[in-house]
């Protein structure tokens, strides 16, 4: 999917339209309690190249999560739209966001550990603990 265009996506009201270009042709989904919270259940997420193009920039809001990331959202209908690191460095952009959200297989599952027990998925997927998640990216942990 690298070589594919950027694929485009929008907000619920349609104030923030965007192109991105996914690294994959794959969601992933985020458990852990600032995901859910934010996103109101799991976080289904595609990483994208960091350029994403935003068409009306003063529509979108930015909300400090951590301090080492930050969360995209339409200010008037307030859907979640992106997740990234403030280096720039990883982008993840809502699945559902997208135009055609069903171009993406469900691949991976992250902070199981802090799954709640009243959902769960039927895919087969790959799973990783916080810890896992840590160890691989040592500047998000604490």
């Amino acid at each position: 999917m690298p070589d594919a265009e950027p694929l485009p996506g929008r907000c619920l009201c349609g104030a923030v339209r965007f192109t991105a270009q996914p690294k994959h042709d794959t969601m992933d989904v985020c458990h852990c309690e600032s995901c859910r919270r934010w996103s109101g259940g799991a976080w289904m997420t595609v990483e994208c190249e960091p350029d994403m193009t935003i068409g009306d920039e003063g529509a979108l809001g930015i909300y400090g999560s951590s301090g080492h990331a930050e969360r995209g959202f339409c200010k008037t209908c307030g859907t979640s739209l992106f997740w990234r690191m403030r280096d720039g460095s990883l982008l993840t952009v809502s699945a559902q966001a997208f135009d055609r959200p069903d171009r993406f297989r469900f691949a991976s599952e992250i902070f199981v550990d802090h799954k709640p027990g009243n959902y769960a998925f039927a895919n087969p997927t790959q799973k990783k603990t916080s810890a896992e998640v840590y160890a691989e990216f040592p500047d998000i942990a604490g």
